[in-house]
């Protein structure tokens, strides 16, 4: 008799069987491991049966690897793999979380939260399709999105990764599983996982739970709360996302009421897997185990027995893979991880990677190449900036709106830290794992947006800081200031005072005392904005991190397009409030509260 698991005919629940039949114990926790394509060697996949490789945040071929290179990469890995004795596959993973962010010249689009502003679940459905193309003419599979975090504190680095304080509307936002992996048809089993072939990518719903709840904000920090608060507020999406057949979940490095995540065998298995009904795959978090016991790394056989035993089927190693494999065989041995449970991971695995198609077409589609960057998609970004935008002010006077802006004016000044700077207007998570400043990809400045738009007998001045001198003999007819944050990721984004930085409150001053201004926020939360601040500017527009399609903010600052977003999350007036969110019904007295924006034609709220 032939093999089984090789017949693409068979049902998938069959090829399962007769594979894990013909495994050794070795290959068995081989496919439960994921390593950094930096460590990755031919003869390791190829010997070891890995079941997983990943790119780290910013772990690239080299420098501006297009496409291409990731594609030529990604294949020679899945060579080795497929040289392997049983032929098993490898997924390879990447933090496509706003985009393919990666890979020089893919499309870039807003972080969540500027896509919780827009409201529009068909927007975000439309961004996880072209995200998968570009994905997938890279060489991957697997994309870690979405995160489905409901963030209550704006202190929390990851804040601009989820949508909205909001959990109806981060539930909304789970579209994003859809539009990667496809639309399971009629009667697709609940819970199990669904790929809709070649153009679609596996989906990670993360970080498993309560990662937006922990105390003062704190990133991997604790979640206190009750279990039916968790599930109301933290669990409600990953229902949503089980509905669409997301094939994977990622466990968060948080803890709940003391109990870090990774090791919560309740929450995992209890709740995830037998509640919930979730088949998939539970992934680790990059280093989990490592994070589990201080010293960081120390107690590693422990950490290896307590998150397998507790569920996680898969671990994100992602670099000590050769200790990880031993320890563990060591560990499956003894019996203290029973082979029961390395089935029901590896089963989980290996459904996923037959759902994907991996066996019939492990190798990457070089006719979606051409796809990459492609002006649709960028019209897509552009659309998705557009809606994103939230008007927190226009006019000193309500009743004489100052936006739409003039194209025709004769001088405008445009000035500020992130005026023309791509990286900083895409923010963590682009190019590196932090991000960086400069001309990180291809892409649209709001400088070069700006120049593209007004009147030919417009004079534009640009200077990134503004002194005395700039207005000196100058008649600007207004001007457009770009301030906000610098690129963070994770634990360096948490920030317990959130000014404004670069003196962006100092720059807009000095410009706003001379010449008409608008201000363009560029953030991935609220920021403090003092009262004289707001009074001095003419208007407000908050942009969040935008990425690489600035001409969505020119449209509409221009008048092509009215202003659409609101708030998703509620905009503190100090510090001191914090955490401030909707159903803190006692003392919720925000400065603009969570779903505000005006819109130009009537200055109302279009709440």
């Amino acid at each position: 008799m032939g093999c089984i698991y090789k017949d693409p005919n068979a049902p998938v629940e069959t090829r399962i069987k007769d594979l894990l039949s013909r495994m050794t114990l070795q290959e068995k926790i081989g496919q439960m491991t994921q390593i950094e394509r930096s460590v990755a060697t031919p003869s390791a996949i190829k010997d070891r049966c890995i079941g997983s490789l990943l790119s780290g945040g910013g772990s690239k071929p080299f420098d501006k690897a297009n496409s291409a290179d990731w594609a030529d990469m990604i294949d020679g890995f899945q060579n080795a793999a497929l040289e392997s004795r049983l032929g098993i596959p490898i997924i390879y993973g990447v933090d496509a979380v706003h985009g393919n962010n990666n890979v020089y010249g893919a499309t870039i689009f807003p972080h969540n939260i500027g896509l919780g502003a827009t409201r529009d679940a068909d927007l975000v459905r439309r961004i996880g399709e072209v995200t998968a193309l570009e994905v997938r003419a890279s060489g991957a599979q697997y994309a870690f999105a979405p995160c489905v975090a409901v963030s209550r504190d704006p202190r929390w680095g990851r804040c601009y990764e989820s949508y909205s304080e909001d959990t109806e509307v981060v539930r909304k936002m789970t579209t994003l599983v859809t539009g990667l992996q496809g639309q399971p048809p009629e009667g697709h089993p609940q819970g199990y996982p669904f790929l809709g072939g070649r153009k679609k990518v596996i989906a990670c719903a993360k970080h498993f739970v309560g990662d937006g709840g922990t105390d003062n904000g704190t990133n991997e920090g604790n979640t206190i709360i009750t279990y039916d608060d968790l599930e109301r507020i933290h669990m409600a999406p990953y229902l949503d996302c089980i509905s669409q057949g997301v094939c994977t979940v990622m466990a968060s490095y948080s803890s709940w009421n003391g109990s870090k995540l990774h090791s919560d065998r309740f929450l995992i298995t209890e709740i995830l897997k037998d509640k919930l009904g979730f088949k998939g795959f539970v992934i680790s978090d990059w280093e989990a185990l490592d994070r589990l016991y201080v010293p960081h790394g120390s107690n590693y056989r422990q950490s290896i027995l307590s998150t397998i035993n507790a569920g996680i089927d898969m671990v994100m190693v992602p670099f000590r893979f050769e200790l990880f494999l031993e320890e563990f065989l060591s560990l499956a041995e003894s019996g203290e991880i029973p082979l029961a449970r390395i089935d029901d991971a590896v089963v989980r695995v290996l459904r996923v990677k037959f759902v994907a198609g991996l066996f019939e077409y492990p190798l990457s589609d070089r006719s979606l190449l051409d796809v990459v960057g492609c002006k649709p998609h960028r019209e897509l970004a552009r659309e998705a900036v557009r809606k994103s935008l939230v008007l927190l002010k226009n006019g000193k006077d309500q009743k004489i709106p100052f936006l739409p802006l003039d194209k025709n004016a004769k001088r405008i000044l445009v000035a500020g830290t992130h005026a023309d700077d791509l990286g900083y207007l895409c923010g963590g998570w682009t190019a590196t794992w932090e991000g960086t400043s400069g001309r990180i990809t291809d892409g649209t400045t709001i400088l070069d947006a700006i120049k593209e738009v007004v009147g030919s007998e417009t004079e534009v001045t640009y200077e990134q800081n503004p002194s005395q001198e700039t207005f000196s003999g100058q008649d600007f007819s207004y001007a457009v200031v770009a301030v906000g944050e610098a690129p963070y990721v994770e634990t360096g984004g948490d920030d317990p005072e959130l000014k404004i930085p670069f003196n962006g409150a100092e720059l807009v001053s000095l410009v706003a005392d001379r010449v008409p201004t608008l201000v363009i926020l560029i953030t991935g939360r609220p920021l403090v904005l003092e009262p004289w601040l707001l009074e001095k500017i003419d208007a407000l527009v908050v942009a969040w991190l935008p990425g690489s399609e600035c001409q969505g903010i020119t449209d509409v600052i221009f008048g092509d397009y009215t202003f659409h977003g609101r708030l998703p999350m509620t905009w503190f007036k100090s510090v001191d409030q914090l955490p401030l969110h909707i159903g803190k019904q006692n003392s919720y007295d925000p400065l603009f509260p969570f779903g505000f924006g005006l819109n130009c034609e009537n200055n109302g709220n279009s709440n």
